[in-house]
């Protein structure tokens, strides 16, 4: 066998060098998965409001649903970008206004998921798991422009969990915890510049929080 021109195998190794540093790049692309799901109700109820978000976001950010429901039996489809990752965190408000939650499932594994009772029995949580997750309801006169949620351990409030928007009368905001930090310290602030604080609330054993 003849050995290759000198310029033609040169230029065959830089085209086997080019190709080594593309390839760790196209490859995760190709391997990530759709975290698309269908959310199919089964409870025996309307649900009037759906949130999804990735399992690392401290938000649960805007009502999917917006001004539709969801009634029983019917399904709501979810598209959701890839680059959203995986694990997803969901919540559903049914029309009594219990929430219900699922942490860090893996959509990209599921083509549907089922709340109600097509989804079966769900074992009692246990107190590291427990929920403390709730709606702010705000039933005064007046907007609120700031909402700060702190755990009691914390020796600050965070961040304005309102951000740009503010909070109507009538309206609620959901307020997403860490599974199992039930004790928190709540403060608002309306519109006037008034502040309100409940201080060593046990949001676990709460579904809305109401101020007037």
């Amino acid at each position: 066998m003849r050995p290759l021109p000198l310029r033609l195998a040169h230029l065959m190794g830089c085209l086997l060098l080019l190709a080594g540093l593309i390839l760790p790049f196209a490859a995760p692309a190709q391997a990530q998965g759709d975290p698309s799901f269908n959310l199919v109700n089964r409870s025996g109820q309307t649900i009037r409001e759906i949130y999804v978000s990735p399992s690392e976001d401290r938000y649960w950010g805007h009502d999917l649903l917006q001004s539709q429901v969801l009634p029983d039996g019917g399904s709501f489809p979810l598209r959701i970008a890839p680059s959203a990752g995986c694990l997803q965190d969901v919540r559903v408000v049914y029309a009594d206004g219990r929430p219900e939650e699922r942490r860090r499932q893996d959509t990209c594994r599921m083509s549907q998921m089922v709340f109600g009772a097509g989804a079966g029995a769900s074992p009692a949580p246990s107190a590291s798991q427990a929920n403390p997750s709730f709606n702010l309801v705000n039933h005064g006169n007046a907007v609120i422009r700031e909402v700060y949620v702190s755990s009691v351990r914390e020796d600050n409030w965070g961040e304005d969990r309102l951000g740009d928007q503010v909070l109507p009368p009538g309206r609620h905001l959901a307020v997403r915890l860490p599974a199992g930090d039930c004790l928190n310290d709540v403060r608002i602030v309306w519109m006037d510049g008034r502040n309100e604080e409940r201080r060593r609330l046990d949001t676990c054993q709460m579904i809305n929080l109401v101020f007037r």
